[in-house]
């Protein structure tokens, strides 16, 4: 007999794909698509008349929920895209270290230290507002392993 108390396994996925089949004449715009194998958001859909042996095409044209840059595809109607799945959450910021990195705690109370400012406008707009002494919410988006900030509000709920 094998001895089963040696076998031990470190993971703690659930084995869930980061994405899940979906007919490409279903896509809708302001959807999520996998371009590239990047996760988009589709701005700009079109599909084209069936040929003389052929299938309807359609083109999307996506920007990266992360990177923000663009990407284009153009695939028969009738075969499957990936779809990411994306989760949404704020966050409430609680402080900012002095490497960049946001403290934030999420509605059960638990901290996370491990997202850094956004680049460009929003993370200029978050330390300002930030250091001005407003509560602020960020927004985190989260796909296919990759997280970020995508936005921020003044917390509103605290003047109640």
């Amino acid at each position: 007999m094998a001895e089963i108390e040696d076998t031990h396994f470190e993971t703690g996925d659930s084995g869930a794909s980061a994405t899940f089949p979906m007919q490409c004449s279903a896509l809708r715009k302001n959807g999520f698509v996998m371009l590239k194998s990047r996760p988009c958001k589709i701005v700009e859909m079109s599909t084209s008349k069936t040929g003389k042996h052929g299938h309807a095409k359609v083109h999307m044209v996506g920007i990266d929920i992360f990177s923000g840059k663009k990407y284009e595809d153009i695939c028969p109607s009738t075969h499957n895209m990936d779809v990411p799945h994306v989760k949404r959450e704020d966050y409430q910021l609680t402080d900012i270290s002095d490497d960049g990195y946001l403290c934030l705690m999420g509605d059960s109370g638990d901290l996370r230290e491990d997202l850094k400012i956004p680049d460009g406008d929003l993370g200029t707009q978050l330390r300002a507002e930030y250091d001005a002494g407003k509560e602020l919410l960020c927004t985190v988006l989260k796909s296919c392993g990759e997280e970020c900030v995508i936005a921020i509000k003044t917390n509103t709920a605290l003047d109640k």
